[in-house]
């Protein structure tokens, strides 16, 4: 008998039970989001400034939902790191099935923004009301990313970036030789100074990392 679990409501022992989903707890897994950062120019900053500000503004009347995360925070975010140009494209609303036939397990959902690079995904954002935790999301997303379509046998990474607008999250799972995942530690707008500098590192590292790797 299948049965059939939303993605929204999976939980990380579901994703364990369906395709032995294992924490990498080795500093090495997810190095990327530690590694030297490309620098970012004065305007860049003074823009992440102002997206800071408009947040904190927005703030002050809570709960900040969705739609307004996405306006205030993801799209600027999105356009410095160059996800609106070819090659990479955006998708909303994409349907994803997650299944393993001999477990007779299904995990079905819709994913609310995103980017990919020739079917290779990029991220997998997931704005949620600025008053619920990102990590309440991270099964939500890593069953998300271990939907990637890219052929099993490839050892191709998936990164993913959770946020709500004030947190922000990013993951890397793999699915071969073993479904295996690890996170950053959490970026917050509520930290001194403004960390929405090295969240838009990561995501142009990120995206550098996976033009390469579609090179090689």
């Amino acid at each position: 008998m299948v049965q059939t679990i939303a993605a929204n409501t999976a939980t990380l022992r579901d994703l364990k039970q369906a395709l032995g989903l294992q924490q990498s707890l080795d500093p090495a897994f997810f190095g990327e989001w530690q590694q030297e950062m490309p620098a970012l120019s004065e305007a860049e900053q003074q823009l992440l400034d102002r997206v800071q500000a408009n947040f904190t503004a927005l703030m002050e009347d809570p709960p900040m939902l969705e739609n307004s995360v996405k306006m205030v925070v993801l799209s600027p975010l999105l356009d410095l790191a160059g996800f609106y140009r070819q090659p990479f494209r955006i998708e909303t609303e994409t349907s994803i099935n997650l299944e393993r036939e001999d477990d007779g397990i299904v995990i079905r959902g819709r994913i609310d923004v995103l980017v990919l690079k020739e079917q290779f995904w990029l991220l997998v954002i997931e704005s949620k009301r600025s008053d619920f935790a990102v990590t309440r999301a991270i099964p939500q997303a890593l069953a998300y990313m271990l939907s990637n379509p890219k052929p099993p046998q490839a050892i191709v990474p998936t990164f993913g970036l959770i946020t709500n607008g004030n947190e922000f999250l990013f993951l890397k799972t793999i699915r071969q030789p073993t479904a295996q995942y690890a996170n950053s530690r959490l970026f917050a707008l509520i930290n001194p100074g403004n960390e929405l500098y090295r969240v838009l590192q990561i995501l142009k590292r990120l995206g550098a990392q996976v033009l390469a790797a579609e090179e090689t």
